[in-house]
């Protein structure tokens, strides 16, 4: 059997929907053309070719909400075994964490990855994260789920200051936090430490 890996990608989301209306308006266009991105979590199956991938496209990812994609999470529970990893970049992990500290998963995970998480409100032009934000005290639910607890997160990062991960790791202390100086949001094409954390696991 395959080793599987469920990747939840990125989002906006907003508390004022006014806010969105706003960033449709003047917000930077980031992919005019509607070209495929070459960022990482697009080509993780390349780097992957071995594994059983699930890598789906979550609810509207443009304004997302909590109860959508938790809904869509659950959808895909008949195809998940005990032993996946569970991989969440940026609005992935943040809804990852939220979930995991209230809810339980009918299956084991084995490794939960977070890529440059939030863990509170920040506020990004309008964009808060709308309402996937959890309490922190809750966090140890997540521990209890899942032991091998990785965080990626940068001290550039402009999205999601470094001070949430500082954060998370005081509420997770099992949690293992590898800190980059220049990634930024690791918005990049390639990604090998997580790839290689992911196969050795």
């Amino acid at each position: 059997m395959k080793k599987q890996v469920f990747y939840i990608h990125g989002a906006s989301s907003y508390s004022n929907y006014d806010d969105f209306l706003k960033d449709l308006r003047e917000g930077t266009l980031r992919n005019p053309h509607g070209e495929k991105s070459a960022l990482w979590g697009s080509r993780i199956r390349e780097f992957l070719p071995d594994y059983e991938l699930f890598t789906p496209e979550m609810p509207n990812s443009q304004n997302a909400k909590y109860e959508e994609w938790k809904i869509w999470f659950e959808r895909h529970f008949e195809f998940l075994n005990d032993g996946v990893c569970l991989v969440g970049w940026s609005q992935g992990a943040y809804f990852l964490l939220k979930y995991l500290s209230e809810n339980k998963l009918p299956f084991k995970a084995s490794t939960l990855i977070l890529v440059a998480p939030p863990c509170k409100p920040a506020d990004f032009g309008g964009e808060d994260g709308g309402d996937f934000a959890f309490k922190i005290e809750k966090l140890p639910a997540v521990a209890e789920q899942v032991a091998d607890i990785h965080i990626f997160h940068s001290k550039d990062d402009f999205v999601v200051p470094y001070e949430h991960a500082e954060i998370l790791r005081a509420a997770l202390p099992e949690a293992t936090l590898h800190t980059f100086e220049d990634r930024n949001h690791f918005l990049q094409e390639d990604f090998p430490e997580l790839i290689e954390l992911i196969k050795n696991t």
